[in-house]
């Protein structure tokens, strides 16, 4: 018996490509497209974009200067819960290019990562009002929940959200600070 390699080769290219041509468009139209439509519904998230991987699941949202990070985080993981299942959620908010804005959160990064690093998320708060006593149309909130602590600064039209992870092993540098 003759084995045939180009009826062979086609038959495995085929198979291959249905195959993970078929993981493929399940993974975006079935997980990722729900995932991002669900979280573009939330009030405040003007776009969502998901990026999944193994372990991990996450979204980058544009908000609107009125958004309540705290809630899009909890909305998000509610509403994805399916989609998310195991999966850890990682919620980056896309924050406006304003310098002082940037310039006001860098005078208070000290403060946070101590109140982070000492797990006294009042300290947070505290540091938050203070900076928002010193700086003339800065309007601050700060929420907690069990995973994140949210920081959202406000200024003349522009907003920066900061999500900060309660997990001792992320504290550094954050990504999304």
């Amino acid at each position: 018996m003759k084995l045939r390699i180009l009826p062979i080769a086609t038959t495995a290219l085929v198979s291959a490509a249905l195959l993970f041509g078929g993981w493929f468009a399940y993974r975006h139209y079935g997980v990722e497209q729900p995932l991002d439509r669900a979280a573009a519904k939330v009030p405040g998230v003007e776009s969502a974009r998901s990026d999944m991987n193994a372990d991990n699941v996450t979204i980058k949202v544009k908000l609107s200067d009125f958004a309540d990070l705290a809630n899009v985080y909890r909305t998000v993981k509610e509403e994805g819960a399916r989609a998310i299942g195991s999966k850890s959620l990682t919620l980056v908010a896309e924050n406006s290019d304003n310098e002082a804005l940037e310039k006001i959160w860098r005078s208070a990064l000290f403060d946070v990562a101590q109140a982070m690093d000492r797990k006294e998320y009042t300290e947070i708060r505290d540091a938050m009002a203070k900076l928002q006593s010193q700086t003339p149309g800065l309007t601050v909130s700060t929420d907690i929940d069990e995973e994140n602590v949210y920081i959202s600064l406000r200024l003349s039209g522009s907003a920066k959200y900061v999500i900060l992870p309660r997990q001792g092993e992320q504290l550094g540098v954050w990504p999304n600070a």
